[in-house]
């Protein structure tokens, strides 16, 4: 048969890898910045901790099977259980809050489309402890300003906010009870996806008269908070979720990201263990799935390790967020690192000399590279410019014999002779001088 990857599932070639590499680098340095510390877990958990998390909501989406063991595992489909569990085993040690941040590969056995495949790298970042809404401004701040340092702008992304306590507060002041209220979240979810004829029957399906759906849907018409507080001034419920948005939008304001969030209590979030503000990330023109979302679950470690502790987070998923980047022409001009230098062997009898130089280069933190084999000077010269090579260190033997070799700039193509005992120092120099050179960020955007 043809080996070739499973379907939903991704080769990473060297260029492919380097992308993959500088969206790592912009995660962590977003979640760095904000006080967050890296943890992880193990790519493969119980079947139980997911089924405790979310019944059998997402079991048929579950990458389980049997171990050698007669264990029932499955490959972790999403983080958060990983972390409840582990934040459990060690609740009342742990400083508070926790600001923790991850970068798991996940695995989910769905139907590959744009945007979605089988597996995906994830960041996550959760705070736990904090009940206020300060820490779910935080993580929207963190959300934020780790898209921007893509070159993204708030011309390209937005972030829809809700709160599902509000929803349901509105819900009941319509006198729809807790037990049609789920029918309603799971209607309300698929509000973009679905015709509202087909929503409104969903909802009359799930056990609300006509005349209440109608007024559900009429709750999903653009209103701000403002209109909604005047229209539902009745309920002292619905007063203090809006007054909790409040907070949370100012602390967004006072950081100077107004414009890049918005109220839309359309956005519940599919999965039912969320308590409070959700929030997702779509890009303006619409064009991709969300590229991130997250929100509230104060009940979850409880569930999960019966340790109880408000939490909150969010996860940032590589594939749309590189789709997006292409789109947007975003992508660093440069993102594979050439060699520092690539020494070239004019004479094979001086191989022994250039093994002991490169280590000492390499030793010295250099990257550095030559020809495993004998072969001409030319080939040499093409094998480092394929590698991008900053540098050619050329040992020949008459200048082997005065201790010098050639150090020759292959960017702008000058040549000297320096002491083998000083090419350390002016390779670093060269860096150096290097490093103060402006490069491109991004490539063009029309």
């Amino acid at each position: 048969m043809d080996l070739v990857s499973l379907p939903g599932f991704r080769d990473f070639f060297p260029e492919e890898a380097a992308r993959r590499a500088y969206i790592f680098s912009k995660w962590r340095d977003a979640a760095e910045r904000y006080g967050f510390v890296l943890y992880d877990g193990p790519p493969l958990e119980t079947t139980e901790l997911y089924r405790r998390k979310s019944g059998d909501e997402l079991i048929g989406q579950l990458y389980c099977f049997e171990d050698k063991g007669g264990r029932e595992v499955t490959l972790r489909p999403e983080m958060t259980p990983s972390l409840a569990r582990m934040v459990a085993s060690r609740g009342t040690s742990l400083p508070k809050p926790i600001k923790w941040f991850s970068i798991p590969q996940l695995f989910r056995y769905e139907r590959q489309q744009r945007g979605r495949l089988r597996e995906h790298f994830q960041f996550n970042c959760d705070i736990l402890g904090e009940a206020g809404p300060a820490a779910d401004a935080e993580l929207v701040a963190l959300l934020v300003d780790c898209l921007c340092s893509f070159g993204l702008t708030e011309k390209d992304i937005w972030v829809r906010v809700s709160d599902r306590p509000l929803l349901a507060a509105l819900l009941e002041a319509l006198g729809i009870k807790a037990d049609g209220q789920k029918a309603v979240f799971q209607a309300v979810d698929k509000l973009t996806r679905e015709p509202t004829e087909k929503i409104h029957a969903n909802m009359v399906a799930g056990g609300l008269t006509a005349e209440q759906a109608t007024k559900v849907l009429s709750l999903f018409d653009g209103r701000k908070l403002m209109d909604i507080a005047s229209e539902f001034d009745g309920s002292k419920t619905v007063c203090d979720r809006i007054l909790v948005l409040q907070q949370f939008f100012g602390i967004l304001d006072a950081m100077g990201l107004a414009s890049y969030v918005e109220f839309d209590l359309g956005i519940v979030r599919g999965l039912a263990y969320y308590t409070g503000i959700v929030f997702e990330v779509f890009d303006r023109k619409g064009e991709f799935r969300a590229i991130s979302g997250g929100g509230r679950y104060d009940n979850l470690l409880k569930t999960i390790g019966g340790f109880d502790l408000p939490a909150l987070g969010f996860g940032m998923g590589d594939v749309v967020l590189g789709e997006l980047l292409t789109e947007r022409k975003l992508w660093p001009a440069k993102l594979m690192k050439g060699l520092d230098a690539y020494l070239v062997l004019v004479d094979e009898k001086l191989r022994l000399p250039m093994l002991a130089l490169a280590h000492q280069l390499r030793s010295t933190g250099f990257s550095v590279d030559y020809g495993l084999s004998e072969t001409n000077v030319g080939k040499q010269f093409k094998a480092a410019s394929q590698k991008e090579s900053r540098f050619a260190v050329v040992l020949g033997p008459d200048e082997w014999k005065r201790g010098m070799v050639k150090l020759k700039n292959l960017m702008t193509r000058d040549e000297i002779e320096v002491g083998v005992e000083g090419i350390v120092k002016r390779l670093q120099e060269s860096r150096l001088s290097h490093s103060t050179m402006p490069e491109p960020i991004s490539q063009h955007r029309d």
